[in-house]
This record gives C-alpha cells, sequence and structure tokens, in this order.
C-alpha cells in the first residue's frame, strides 16, 4: 500500500511549479490531493491528469488572500473526505523590487499573499487538526528567508517570516497536540516565480543570476515535501533547505 494512501492533503498554488509538482508527486503515493489556486483551467487539467494516473483529487479555485474563500476550501475538503491531514502552504508571488524604485502595489502583494494567505491557510486548516489531534503543516519559504538580496527585502522579509512562523507552530503544535510542521526553503527553481518581476532593473540582475546556475526542476522540491509528509508520526522534519549544486547562497 502506498505511504501516503490514507491522507488528504491540501495543496495552494497547485496550478503551476513547485505546487504542481507536489500534488502529482503526492498522488502517487497515494494520497487524495485537493488542489487549490485562482487558474481554474489550470486546475482542472491538473486533476484529469491525477485521475488519468489513477489517483483522486478535487479542483477548488482559491485565491489565499480571501479568507473566507480559504475557509471555503477547507469545508469543502471536509466535506468531500471527512479529513484534513496535510497542508502543503505552498501559494507565493515573487515580484521582486528595488525600494527605491517604489513599486508599492509589489510589496503588498508580496505581503499578502506570501505571508497572510499563509495565515490563512492555518487558521482554515488548524480547528480540523486539532480535533483529529494529528495533521502535518509544510509552510515553503525559501532561501530568501535566510539571506537578503538587492531587489529582495519584501520578499526575504515575507520568507523570514514564514520561517519564524514555522518555528513557532512546531514548538507549539507538535509537543501538545500531535501536529507536525516542516519549513521547506527552495533555492532556485525553474518555475514561473521570476514572471511576475515587473521592475526592469531588477529582471535585469536576475537574468545574469540564473545564467551563473541551474534551477532545481520543481519536481525536487516536491519529492523533498513528500519526504517529509511520509516520515512515521513520531517524526518531525523541521526544516528542508534546497539548493541547486551550484547555488553558493
Amino acid at each position: 500500500m502506498p505511504a501516503l494512501s490514507d491522507s488528504v492533503v491540501i495543496v495552494t498554488g497547485a496550478s503551476s511549479g513547485i505546487g504542481e509538482a507536489t500534488a502529482r508527486h503526492l498522488a502517487k503515493e497515494g494520497a487524495t490531493v485537493v488542489l487549490a489556486a485562482r487558474r481554474e483551467g489550470r486546475l482542472v487539467d491538473l486533476k484529469d491528469a491525477i485521475e488519468a494516473d489513477g489517483g483522486t483529487a478535487l479542483a477548488v479555485p482559491t485565491d489565499v488572500t480571501d479568507r473566507e474563500a480559504v475557509q471555503a476550501l477547507a469545508q469543502q475538503t471536509l466535506d468531500a473526505f471527512g479529513r484534513i491531514d496535510v497542508l502543503v502552504n505552498n501559494a507565493g508571488v515573487m515580484p521582486l523590487t528595488m525600494l527605491h524604485n517604489l513599486r508599492t502595489d509589489d510589496w503588498y502583494q508580496t505581503v499578502d499573499v506570501n505571508l497572510t494567505g499563509v495565515l490563512h491557510a492555518i487558521e482554515a486548516v488548524l480547528p480540523t487538526m486539532l480535533e483529529q489531534r494529528a495533521g502535518h503543516v509544510v509552510n515553503v519559504s525559501s532561501v530568501a528567508g535566510r539571506r537578503v538580496y538587492p531587489g529582495g527585502a519584501v520578499y526575504s522579509a515575507t520568507k523570514y517570516a514564514v520561517r519564524a512562523l514555522s518555528e513557532g507552530m512546531r514548538a507549539e503544535l507538535g509537543p501538545s497536540h500531535g501536529i507536525r510542521v516542516t519549513c521547506v526553503e527552495p533555492g532556485a527553481v525553474a518555475t514561473e516565480l521570476t514572471d511576475a518581476i515587473g521592475d526592469p532593473e531588477v529582471r535585469a540582475s536576475m537574468g545574469k543570476v540564473f545564467a551563473r546556475l541551474t534551477p532545481l526542476e520543481a519536481d525536487r522540491i516536491a519529492e523533498s515535501i513528500v519526504y517529509a509528509v511520509s516520515a512515521p508520526a513520531s517524526t518531525t522534519v523541521a526544516e528542508v533547505l534546497v539548493l541547486p549544486t551550484d547555488q553558493a547562497r
């Protein structure tokens, strides 16, 4: 029997990149996956692909910045499957920008998705996990949650916050409630995240960075998430930093 055959997993940001890859890998391990993102068409395509491979999936279009929508996501999961075992809190944006360019809409969008959206998802699933006295929250941070690069001040601020939140959650919820928490910190990954960079100054510098290294495929991060959630209930993989071999920092 696959390792995750009894697990119901919500994956946010599932329409592309790390979220899509994670949903596919979890489904292959037997998990029932609930796919959440804004782009309904992509979610439906992913659901169909998972089901064609023999998996079970539910597509729920969701904007993580909408608190009520995220509550509805959790409720639809419970209505369909009766439990929530894992949340992969992956939805995120990366509109990097130099502070002096004052692209303030990018600042607030980054905070709304990368931090407030993470909190919305935790709020939505935590009551169920507390009642079950079991569960696993995987928060996707970044190497930028350890190191700040020019153009990444606000983005790094959100990812540092996700790291701090994850550690606090683990300390509070693990010993007393049996809820595991993992913080995953990818380095450079070949996804759509860089497409959101509208600041020409940062786009030019990012091009030079990516020319010097070989970004990871999203599947490598998905494999790390599967490893963490497949560990025995007595074991918490608290933190996973995954970098391309040629990424120095």
